[in-house]
């Protein structure tokens, strides 16, 4: 609770300090977050109601964004696509977060063979572009939702490890950390609690940021038909519908993208703005 409220005290001073970036990015994600959430209420039409006649229609008054091949309105589907991009990327970056912070602190405490080991192992993670090892786990699991989140949080471990491992070698030699081993406390504890916490708030700022990887890789990986199965609306799966009928229909693709575009830029705004917010140096200017 006091780590989190020393968080909300530096972004706060972080704003002061001219981070109008860092809200934008905030009211902008919790507007997305919104329609994902009300889509029920906001979807002017059913995202998966078909209706041939009024197929490829371009945006109107009836239509906002228009209607895709199968004549379904395409604004309904983005609301709707909006809870499987953030769900996603949300679950499978809790899911990278907590294996690889936990992996990152074990492995930076234990240190010997068993860190040379699993820094191997993040190396060899890291050698693959994220997209590209993104791919090869989707492709072995196979298609569907639970699937894209493994493989996506699979893509996003071995930054954690990396990000957890540095500082539990400093903290790990730390007077606090050998006095609380001279008082008894197990290995157990003492990463529990006198190591992990002190990592928290460089976790959560790498999070929001990797958030918008995860959310970029889902599109990418829907794109090239490794997403949730149609006719389920993805905005990977519209941005690959639209690609299919770019001339005779450019808004299939370029609303998506605007989405997916607007979705990482404000987890980045948000992201850029808490790493300031914690920054030690900029908060001994205040």
């Amino acid at each position: 609770m006091t780590a989190s409220l020393a968080v909300l005290r530096d972004t706060t001073r972080f704003i002061s300090r001219g981070g109008v970036f860092a809200w934008a990015g905030l009211f902008l994600l919790a507007a997305i977050v919104a329609m994902a959430a009300f889509a029920p209420l906001i979807a002017p039409y059913d995202p998966l109601t078909q209706d041939i006649v009024n197929r490829l229609l371009p945006p109107s008054s009836e239509f906002w964004l228009g209607t895709d091949s199968y004549g379904r309105d395409v604004l309904s589907r983005i609301i709707y696509g909006a809870r499987v991009s953030l769900f996603v990327g949300l679950v499978s970056i809790l899911i990278a977060m907590t294996l690889g912070t936990a992996l990152g602190v074990i492995s930076g405490y234990i240190g010997g063979r068993f860190d040379a080991f699993v820094m191997a192992l993040v190396d060899l993670m890291l050698s693959f572009p994220s997209l590209l090892l993104g791919m090869l786990v989707a492709a072995v699991l196979g298609a569907s939702l639970e699937n894209l989140i493994i493989a996506i949080a699979i893509t996003e471990i071995a930054p954690f490890v990396r990000l957890a491992r540095a500082p539990t070698l400093v903290l790990k030699e730390q007077e606090f950390v050998q006095a609380a081993r001279s008082m008894g406390c197990t290995h157990q504890r003492i990463m529990r609690v006198h190591i992990l916490p002190n990592l928290i708030a460089d976790i959560l700022v790498m999070g929001s940021l990797w958030m918008a990887t995860a959310i970029r890789t889902e599109a990418s990986l829907s794109f090239i038909g490794l997403g949730v199965k149609p006719p389920t609306a993805t905005w990977g799966g519209m941005i690959r519908e639209g690609f299919e009928n770019i001339l005779e229909a450019w808004w299939l693709a370029v609303f998506p993208s605007v989405f997916v575009f607007l979705t990482v830029l404000a987890l980045n705004l948000l992201g850029d703005g808490l790493r300031d917010a914690t920054d030690p140096k900029l908060r001994q200017r205040d």
